[in-house]
């Protein structure tokens, strides 16, 4: 078989992970895609018929599995798969570069893939492909991405089986005061973030540190910037393999991007354009200042945000995060190290880059980073001018918000002519209906603040 070059020496190559198959060392591969709630979807093979059937023959999956709602019920409204076409199958195209070896469970590898249909077609409305055309986009100018996802959590010492039977309220926190940058907090939450920490990197991520957030029990473990692609895969094993290893500590790990009514969880995304050939894209060295392009890009992100806003707050529960001096933006705007700005631009050299605060811990990580491919490039084929910086506290100017609702952020991102023309008709389709249905169960809920405000006083 062809050699792939693998990712880093953590990861394994096809060959590798056979001869751990023969030797024993590894007896269950996990097969899985990333669907558009952002969670890994797939299936646990003996390693014995993934060595004998899948390697050469491949698997499938129904095809429902990208036209269901978080509850994993099917509903109506997608072109690809209805109860009228059947509900076919779909075609797992093995990614030999995401091969690891997940350590938190015994004899277990993994591997990502891409979706095709049984034709061999992509299925256009799959994140990974979404990402991936606009990352082909940037390869025709000879430009990569880059990019870091800065991802917070709340941790609780409570099982997800006792928070289920609580309705996921008075849960134990891991920490009872905010512990943002504390040392002594963390040490509290230690067992569970330095098993998360050196999980990880055996699995082939390249990991920074973990830091204490300002919510009770909330917490952030960093990781080494990467090609966008290798980003968004690492994110989605980091946010599943993080759930189960709190769960085997009887713990329970919360993505939300607002739990509660304290601090939100961000994930906030930097982003730079390197030269296929390494050479920096946004950096002129020679004047020691930003190139125009750099500012085009940053100009195209500030253009699209309110009609992309959808692929970074995917969910109802994204908008509570956004309120003033919380630290979520509000104004669509940029300053340089500016946290009050939806964008801010930090670094210089081969450091500069910008970093989009907008996505919440929910965010699907490809879809994202998508959509500021497709924003940044947009800024750069038309070639706008980058307004001047905002000097201050954005929470107070007259700039544009950020959609404060789905049901905003639904209509810009289903009437844009922007967005079809990034992404295609069949995926904006496909991801207004995810809104809708989204919006349908929302709308049709009682929640527990109506009930404590009206049952009795109304």
């Amino acid at each position: 078989m062809d050699q792939i070059e693998k990712r880093n020496d953590r990861h394994l190559t096809m060959a590798e992970l056979l001869e751990r198959i023969k030797t024993r060392e590894i007896d269950t591969v996990v097969v899985c895609f990333t669907d558009m709630q952002g969670r890994l979807q797939g299936k646990r093979l003996h390693g014995q018929y993934f060595t004998d059937v899948v390697v050469d023959h491949g698997t499938e999956g129904c095809n429902y599995l990208l036209a269901v709602d978080v509850d994993m019920n099917t509903v109506d409204g997608y072109a690809i798969s209805s109860w009228e076409r059947g509900y076919g199958d779909m075609e797992f195209v093995l990614d030999e570069r995401t091969i690891r070896v997940l350590t938190h469970l015994p004899a277990t590898a993994m591997v990502q893939c891409d979706l095709v249909w049984l034709d061999h077609s992509p299925v256009l409305q799959s994140p990974r492909a979404i990402l991936s055309k606009q990352l082909d986009r940037a390869a025709g100018h000879g430009w990569q991405a880059l990019a870091g996802t800065e991802l917070e959590f709340i941790a609780f010492d409570t099982t997800y089986e006792d928070a289920a039977d609580l309705g996921w309220r008075n849960l134990t926190p891991v920490n009872q005061y905010n512990v943002d940058y504390s040392i002594l907090g963390t040490s509290r939450a230690e067992p569970l973030l330095r098993a998360i920490r050196n999980t990880m990197y055996d699995a082939g991520l390249d990991v920074e540190g973990a830091k204490g957030e300002c919510n009770l029990g909330q917490h952030e473990v960093g990781f080494l910037y990467a090609d966008a692609l290798t980003t968004a895969d690492n994110h989605s094993v980091y946010k599943t393999v993080a759930k189960e290893i709190a769960a085997q500590q009887g713990r329970s790990i919360t993505f939300m991007a607002k739990y509660n009514e304290r601090e939100g969880s961000s994930c906030h995304i930097h982003l730079s354009l390197r030269g296929t050939d390494g050479s920096l894209v946004f950096w002129d060295q020679d004047k020691n200042q930003r190139t125009p392009l750099y500012d085009q890009f940053v100009a195209g992100i500030l253009a699209t945000m309110a009609d992309f806003t959808l692929f970074y707050a995917p969910n109802v529960n994204s908008y509570k995060r956004f309120a003033k001096g919380s630290f979520a933006p509000t104004a669509i705007a940029w300053g340089l190290d500016n946290r009050t700005c939806a964008v801010r631009l930090v670094g210089h050299g081969a450091g500069a880059r910008m970093e989009n605060r907008v996505p919440g811990a929910d965010v699907n990580p490809y879809l994202a980073l998508a959509a500021m491919v497709a924003g940044g490039l947009h800024g750069i084929e038309q070639q706008l001018p980058l307004e001047a910086e905002l000097v201050g506290n954005a929470y107070e100017s007259d700039k544009p918000h950020v959609p404060s609702t789905m049901h905003e952020a639904r209509e810009r991102f289903a009437t844009s002519a922007l967005a079809r023309a990034a992404f295609g008709d069949e995926v904006v389709d496909h991801y207004t209906n995810m809104a809708d249905v989204e919006l349908a169960a929302y709308g049709a809920t009682v929640t527990d603040w109506e009930l404590r405000r009206g049952f009795e006083r109304l």
